[in-house]
């Protein structure tokens, strides 16, 4: 958990991922952009993901091979395939916290290829915005486990495609973190990579 760090169980089989607040800084100053975040992993797969908006009384859920829901309405990734018809969402590092510079540089080069970029400061919303099709595609750095888990899942279960900025399934490790339908995942991938340079 976010506020209590890794508490062993008995269960080793078994790892709840917990973000009892994520968008705290919304919260404070009163946006209401925030909410909880539960993932449930087993035997290192996140198999189960409720994340839920208090203010817009959306519950997103998930659970492996059957589907992602929000308030029991099916969710399905946007089908947009040409970047310039796309929003994305990212993240901005906090004052000394983070590469200030990478990020910018980021941005600069997805900008001008996009509909536009939006930071709503709760990355957890922004992966259920992917799966509902509110947000075309995502992107992140230094994020945490608790900051993505049950997003993970859910835009998987959306049909959606996630992986960490390299284009593998090491997204906890690597704190980094893209997501969106084939087409704006690949592509997403390709205009970070280029920043790089």
């Amino acid at each position: 958990m976010e506020e209590s760090g890794e508490v062993e169980g008995t269960d080793g089989q078994h790892r709840w991922i917990i973000d009892p607040l994520d968008g705290t800084t919304n919260f404070l100053h009163g946006i209401p952009i925030f909410g909880v975040s539960i993932a449930l992993e087993r035997a290192g797969q996140i198999v189960a993901a409720v994340i839920y908006n208090p203010i817009m009384d959306e519950l997103y859920t998930a659970e492996k091979g059957s589907g992602a829901f929000c308030n029991d309405r099916r969710l399905r990734v946007a089908a947009r395939k040409d970047m310039t018809d796309c929003l994305i969402g990212t993240g901005i590092p906090f004052i000394g916290v983070g590469d200030h510079g990478r990020a910018l540089k980021e941005i600069r080069h997805v900008m001008g290829e996009v509909a536009g970029i939006r930071r709503a400061g709760a990355a957890a919303l922004d992966l259920a915005w992917v799966a509902s099709g509110r947000l075309d595609a995502f992107w992140e750095n230094g994020l945490h486990p608790w900051d993505m888990a049950a997003g993970v899942l859910l835009v998987r279960e959306a049909g959606g495609f996630v992986s960490d900025a390299n284009g593998k399934d090491n997204m906890f490790e690597s704190r980094t973190i893209i997501a969106g339908n084939e087409f704006t995942h690949l592509q997403l991938r390709e205009l970070l990579a280029k920043a790089k340079s």
